[in-house]
């Protein structure tokens, strides 16, 4: 460790200290902290160091206060094998709320204290980065005593610690985003902890894989640990199901209250009441036994992790939902429940509960039944609309322009369709086009609603497209450009590098276009729910089907690609840039359903009054 000021006192002398005491007292400083630095790990688990030592924070976890691992026993394994002298990789694909980020914070506490070195923590994007720093780990190290004093605070200008970087004596914690390849590049680091591997881009800008930059991180470390960790996505597109598939393929086994029985638990045993999910039980595999939750929780303490490949060095965990002490059976079934009739929202729920990858319907979406699903609606504008959004596409003749309607839950309205004929050369189209966007719509409320966002496709004419949204950055008009290939955000950072000096979002359209797709796929109305009226014709049903996606290999790793099924696709891509756009916008849409409940209330001569209240607190923050 170097010399600094705050690691000796080389400019206090003691009174009356000569020369040759001062040289003895700082070489006797040096040797100390070498002996801190180059001592050699207590013989302690992380796991025990956690019982020990780590203090769960009040504004980070449920249950604040001394760590216990009992009270979560498959997080022991996860974390013992992260110090397992023996193990270099270790995978985690588990469910949400199982606690592998608590477990991810032990590990980076034991190593800040117990056995110092370089640690880097890469995290989807920069905002979950920066949320992991200030959220979770600042939080441990104030409260947990052992690690108070070694990790100085940011806000001191003489630590030079950061937000993104923390030191401490012997090693450092870089915590960095997988959107980007110098952060990736820039330590060498003993400890690489991968969180959210199935929300990485494909490419970390073009550098390729931010996986594998990562673990090139540690390669000049013999003793080099590498966790991967998170909810598996999408079947044949999973990094981490790819991943758990090349380890030891551990499950946690658990006991029968009544036989004895070791099993794993399975979605399949759980059984309820028709019509009454909270009376859900866990149903022995062995001897039908009933389990309550108390007695499913008492179970897991028994419990073990067992192997079921032989693979050396690389220890891989499989954790449900159904290991959750923090999720009832009850929960558990009425979310499925709700989920069932929606192919999105089920599919989150198998990511995110069950832990396991999701198979798309490999089976084209049925235009026909979109054609005859087509409805006619009661008003112009149906009462569920609560805000409006439109996209813009450009061609060789004509801009085509898409207005769509938002509901709760994402259950979404096409509203009209306009075609406005004329090159895009000529200033009159984007005129008329202009007056368009600014219009208004009358809903059933009596209430004047106005589209809130919108974006243009800069894809062709480019610079007339910079123009016509710098033109319109009032009426929240921005240009958009689409990025292809899998993991990208549905919209990122905006540009101003053009010669307009306008935004430019770019927008994930592998992304959109899978949950546009799974939309499609529901079929009766409610959250996620795509009503179609029934004046738009059946080629605008034919152009939101006019692409599926293929699973296609580059160097050994499988990509879904889009590919086109018919030459015009119009309609799908103006789809995409109205769910980009609804992505832009941060809307309370409960407060607006409020807004709109108050305004029937109201005499209806007041009903037109405060027009710009209709969605209020919209700003160019991402749901996706």
């Amino acid at each position: 460790m170097p010399l600094t000021k705050s690691s000796t006192n080389w400019q206090a002398t003691p009174e009356g200290e000569t020369p040759a005491e001062r040289n003895q007292r700082l070489l006797d400083e040096i040797v100390e902290r070498s002996f801190q630095v180059f001592a050699t790990p207590p013989e302690m688990s992380i796991s025990e160091w956690a019982d020990s030592e780590r203090q769960l924070s009040r504004e980070s976890s449920s249950a604040f206060g001394q760590w216990e691992t009992s009270l979560n026993e498959p997080l022991r394994g996860i974390m013992d094998a992260i110090s397992d002298p023996e193990i270099e990789e270790i995978i985690v694909m588990s469910a949400s709320q199982v606690g592998k980020t608590e477990a991810i914070l032990n590990a980076i506490g034991f190593h800040i204290q117990n056995d110092p070195s370089p640690i880097l923590c890469v995290l989807p994007n920069e905002a979950m980065a920066m949320s992991m720093s200030r959220d979770r780990i600042a939080p441990m190290v104030r409260d947990t005593p052992a690690l108070k004093g070694l990790v100085s605070d940011p806000k001191s200008r003489s630590t030079g610690n950061t937000v993104m970087h923390k030191t401490f004596p012997g090693g450092h914690i870089t915590l960095a985003s997988a959107q980007s390849p110098a952060n990736l590049a820039a330590r060498s680091c003993r400890l690489v902890l991968l969180d959210e591997v199935d929300r990485f881009p494909a490419s970390s800008g073009s550098e390729g894989d931010p996986v594998s930059l990562a673990k090139r991180r540690a390669v000049s470390f013999w003793n080099r640990k590498i966790v991967l960790t998170s909810t598996p996505t999408i079947k044949g597109e999973s990094r981490i199901e790819a991943a758990y598939e090349t380890s030891d393929q551990r499950k946690y086994w658990v006991p029968c209250k009544s036989c004895g029985e070791f099993q794993t638990l399975d979605w399949s045993n759980v059984v309820w009441s028709d019509g009454k999910p909270e009376s859900a039980r866990y149903r022995c595999g062995k001897c039908d036994e009933r389990w309550t939750d108390i007695e499913r929780k008492r179970a897991i303490t028994k419990g073990e992790w067992r192997s079921f490949q032989d693979c050396q060095g690389v220890a891989g965990f499989h954790l449900s939902g159904l290991y959750s002490p923090f999720v009832t059976l009850g929960q558990a079934a009425s979310e499925f429940l709700s989920a069932k009739k929606h192919p999105e929202i089920l599919r989150t729920w198998v990511n995110t509960y069950l832990s396991e990858s999701w198979e798309e319907d490999s089976d084209q979406i049925d235009t026909h039944f979109l054609i005859e699903r087509r409805e006619v609606y009661a008003d112009t504008i149906p009462s569920g609309v609560l805000v409006l959004t439109a996209g813009v596409d450009v061609q060789a003749d004509r801009l085509e322009c898409l207005v769509v309607g938002h509901s709760h839950a994402d259950e979404l309205y096409f509203i009209d369709q306009r075609i406005f004929y004329g090159s895009p050369a000529n200033l009159q189209v984007w005129d008329e086009l202009a007056d368009y966007l600014r219009s208004s719509w009358t809903h059933p409320s009596g209430k004047d609603i106005r589209i809130v966002q919108t974006l243009v496709d800069s894809g062709y004419e480019t610079q007339a497209v910079y123009q016509f949204c710098k033109r319109m950055a009032g009426n929240r008009v921005n240009a958009s450009k689409g990025i292809g290939g899998s993991g990208r955000p549905a919209v990122g950072r905006p540009s101003k590098a053009n010669s307009a000096n306008c935004n430019v979002f770019p927008i994930g359209t592998n992304t959109l276009k899978e949950v546009l797709f799974a939309r499609l796929r529901v079929k009766e109305p409610g959250p996620a729910f795509w009503h179609i009226p029934e004046h738009f014709d059946e080629e605008f049903c034919y152009q939101l089907t006019a692409e599926k996606a293929v699973k296609r290999y580059s160097k050994g790793i499988p990509r879904i690609e889009y590919i086109k099924l018919r030459p015009r696709n119009e309609a799908l891509d103006l789809a995409v840039l109205n769910l980009a756009a609804f992505a832009m916008l941060n809307v309370n849409t409960n407060a607006v359903q409020k807004r709109l409940e108050d305004q029937r209330k109201q005499d209806p001569k007041q009903k037109t009054r405060n027009r710009k209240s209709w969605v209020s607190g919209v700003s160019h923050k991402r749901r996706f």
